[in-house]
């Protein structure tokens, strides 16, 4: 078997992993709750390198961290303080965030579909909600897809909870998105 390894996203190769992982979880994950106009035009491999290459360069405050099985980034993770702001596709979503001001946040997390089930994300789920923690978090959420019940299931796993807050993330078309606040003590 070959070995797992954790590698923060300083590199350009990191960048375009991870907006290559970023993709593949967005066209598989959002069909039927985006608009597929939106999923076939906009979310191409590359759409979120500028942004990861900007987080590092800029440290502000977001880390990318891959997993790779061997030389494949099977899955990434971006996690930070928690952002008051998000540039969502499309729109610039304000998030309703002044109570958790102090809290860390999962920002992104995804899993190539294909690598999914095998143990991988949970790895680095904990290896991010760890770094949290050493950094002086005492809480963290997530955001997740209101219908994305395996990913609610994976936060609840982990031992995640819905708060009973919630964001609306507009979309082309008219389409608004849920996204659940899960919370967690560190």
């Amino acid at each position: 078997m070959e070995e797992l390894h954790f590698a923060d996203a300083v590199k350009e190769e990191h960048f375009i992993a991870m907006s290559r992982i970023h993709a593949a979880g967005w066209r598989d994950t959002y069909v039927g709750y985006v608009p597929q106009d939106f999923l076939d035009t906009e979310i191409t491999d590359d759409r979120w390198v500028k942004t990861f290459r900007t987080n590092y360069e800029t440290r502000n405050g977001c880390h990318g961290l891959l997993l790779y099985r061997g030389d494949t980034p099977v899955a990434c993770i971006n996690y930070c303080k928690a952002r008051m702001v998000n540039y969502n596709p499309g729109d610039l979503c304000k998030f309703d965030n002044d109570a958790y001001a102090d809290w860390g946040e999962i920002a992104s997390f995804y899993t190539l579909p294909e690598e999914r089930g095998k143990g991988y994300g949970g790895l680095l789920f904990e290896e991010a909600l760890r770094r949290l923690k050493a950094e002086g978090f005492q809480n963290a959420f997530v955001f997740v897809l209101r219908e994305n019940e395996g990913a609610r299931r994976f936060y609840a796993a982990h031992g995640f909870a819905w708060d009973g807050t919630s964001n609306d993330i507009p979309f082309p078309h008219g389409y608004v998105c849920v996204d659940l606040r899960y919370v967690k003590q560190l």
